[in-house]
């Protein structure tokens, strides 16, 4: 049997192995800082194999560059020793729901997910800082040897966090905020699906590195479209300035993985559906235009009447005045048999071929990011700190435009978790499946915000608070017909790998001596049997959303795909795994009860299942 290696893949060695293959004439040995001889690549010999013409490295050329930026290259390549454990008691329908949500800095988790999710998300939405002179950036300490970066297992600093200010006045400004998200989205890239999409929200002072910086790790052939988003309705802080341009807009840059052209006929045709009805305009189907009124919900000023109608107490109008006269106005709007107005979409409206996918979108079709405030507000109350969010609206456009059911959606700095929440709302109303998944670091909140008197401690508590709500709302909304909506989530949180230091200093080793039990299991004491069981699912490549049954100290996962046993491990107990032909088998080293356990397990399988594929911890 092998011994599952527990640590994500050294990429340098597997690009260096590919270059050294293609090209053995560039493969060369330097000296490092520490006078240590080293593998390299000639960098002049390989640019002059790749090119057709003479290139000098001391030639002026068109390129993208900043100070560190070999280093960035480095980290998003370097390996690290973590671990996703579970936390069941912060999630939501654990064993049934299929999306994530996971507690940690960004980088490392996508690391530890770039295996199991290698090509399988269709969708990434992410809006990192925006670098405005005074956001906290997530800090990587370029500074520190391999070995130390190893040893970090993705722990934060003294203040329990991995963030800090990006100054205007400080001298890196563009070079830190560059250093933070290159190695983000090179590896996020690895996560996408072959027809998926990238979209990064940004903000003025970085839309240019942003492009420029997607243009190298996706190609500037694959720039999709720039939406121009109408982020606020009218302008604040005007000043008493006789001229001063007020910022009314942000930027969503939009890349694909292969041609664009392609994705935008895929796209297209994604928005497909049932149309069951028809009239003088076409066929069309019916969507709820009311939302909830109750509770933390309730706003009477979206309770007007439009078209002889008005809703109930219980009821609002989910968009404004304006927009509903006008779905009255032009055929868009029909009473059901209770007589409750329903949006008609018309199918030659959402499914034609020259329908255009507009890159300036309007408040009306997004909202605007006091919307995205409100949004947040009426789910965790008003004391959470945040003046900028992103609406709900805004990113169930952007995901029925970009994706389709059953896709998977990631957002790797997701915040206050607006994403999640679009993800429900969205298969509410298409009755869709697509699933989540969300990143966020653990950002404490300021000790004088409102949000610590409100009684939250991180961003990750008012995110959680958020799904939650979310959820419920849609439930009280919609009644029976979200029953079989996914509405749950599972916690993981990142934290140093499950496997105990093999590294020991003399001293250490003396102390152990005297207690054998500590050579006798490489597992850290505090990690669970469940720990260990996600730890595998990741280096054996199974989806986290995976379904998990226990039986015991047994774990059946996706029924009898995979078969993990860390208690007592007898000749039984194998035989009875063994019998059921799982494809996997994994056991832990130190549980074998005795010797002849451990000499009858490759006897058993060969026996029962010669195919299963056997490991141990």
């Amino acid at each position: 049997m092998d011994k599952l290696k527990m640590s994500t893949p050294n990429l340098a060695d597997e690009k260096f192995a590919a270059l050294a293959s293609m090209f053995p004439n560039a493969v060369t040995e330097t000296i490092d800082e520490n006078g240590v001889v080293v593998r390299a690549i000639d960098a002049d010999i390989l640019a002059q194999e790749i090119n057709t013409q003479v290139v000098s490295g001391k030639e002026e050329r068109y390129q993208f560059t900043w100070p560190d930026k070999k280093k960035s290259v480095l980290l998003a390549n370097a390996p690290i020793a973590a671990a996703l454990r579970p936390c069941r008691e912060e999630s939501v329908d654990f064993d049934n729901t299929e999306n994530l949500y996971i507690e940690g800095d960004n980088l490392d988790v996508l690391k530890l997910l770039r295996e199991t999710y290698l090509n399988r998300v269709k969708m990434i939405y992410i809006d990192p800082p925006y670098n405005t002179g005074k956001d906290f950036i997530y800090e990587d300490d370029f500074a520190e040897e391999t070995g130390e970066f190893l040893r970090r297992d993705g722990q934060y600093d003294e203040q329990g966090n991995r963030l800090t200010p990006n100054l205007d006045s400080n001298g890196r400004f563009h070079t830190d905020w560059l250093n933070m998200i290159y190695p983000r989205l090179r590896v996020a890239r690895d996560l996408l699906h072959e027809d998926g999409v990238i979209l990064v929200s940004i903000g003025d002072k970085e839309v240019a590195n942003t492009i420029k910086a997607m243009d190298e790790i996706y190609g500037a052939s694959n720039q999709v479209c720039i939406f121009v988003w109408k982020s606020r309705a009218k302008p604040t802080n005007a000043g008493n300035a006789k001229f001063r341009p007020q910022k009314v807009s942000e930027y969503i840059v939009v890349y694909s993985k292969k041609n664009p052209d392609q994705l935008l006929h895929n796209v297209v045709s994604a928005k497909d559906r049932i149309y069951p009805h028809e009239d003088a305009m076409g066929r069309y189907r019916l969507t709820t235009i009311l939302t909830s009124n109750r509770g933390t919900f309730r706003r009477e000023t979206m309770r007007f009447e439009s078209g002889g109608y008005r809703p109930d107490e219980d009821f609002r109008w989910k968009a404004g005045k304006s927009t509903i006269d006008s779905l009255f106005e032009t055929n868009h709007m029909e009473l059901n048999n209770e007589g409750v107005p329903m949006e008609k979409k018309y199918s030659h409206e959402e499914n034609d071929p020259l329908y255009p996918i507009y890159t300036y979108i309007e408040p009306d079709l997004s909202g605007t990011a006091e919307n995205g405030k409100s949004d947040l507000s009426e789910l965790v109350g008003n004391k959470h700190g945040f003046d900028t969010v992103k609406p709900v609206q805004l990113i169930k456009y952007l995901i029925a435009t970009f994706s389709d059911d059953n896709d998977i959606i990631l957002d790797f700095f997701s915040g206050t978790a607006t994403t999640a929440q679009s993800v429900f709302e969205l298969n509410n109303e298409l009755s869709s499946s697509r699933k989540f998944i969300m990143v966020q670091v653990e950002e404490k909140c300021d000790k004088n915000s409102e949000a610590i008197s409100a009684g939250f401690r991180t961003v990750w508590d008012i995110a959680l608070k958020r799904i939650r709500q979310a959820g419920t709302k849609i439930c009280e909304e919609a009644g029976l017909t979200a029953q079989g909506l996914d509405i749950g989530f599972r916690v993981l949180k990142l934290d140093s790998s499950n496997m105990k230091d093999v590294y020991y200093t003399p001293e250490e080793y003396a102390q152990m001596s005297f207690n054998l039990e500590g050579f006798m299991d490489n597992i850290k004491p505090d990690r669970t049997e469940e720990d260990l069981l996600f730890q595998v699912m990741l280096d054996l490549g199974i989806p986290l959303s995976a379904k998990i049954r226990q039986d015991g100290e047994t774990f059946y996962v996706n029924d009898n795909y995979l078969i993990a046993s860390f208690g007592r491990v007898d000749t039984d107990l194998i035989t009875e795994i063994a019998k059921k032909k799982p494809y996997y088998a994994v056991f832990r080293d130190s549980s074998f009860i005795n010797d002849s356990a451990m000499v009858n397990f490759e006897q058993v399988f060969s026996t029962y299942s010669p195919n299963t594929i056997r490991k141990v911890l």
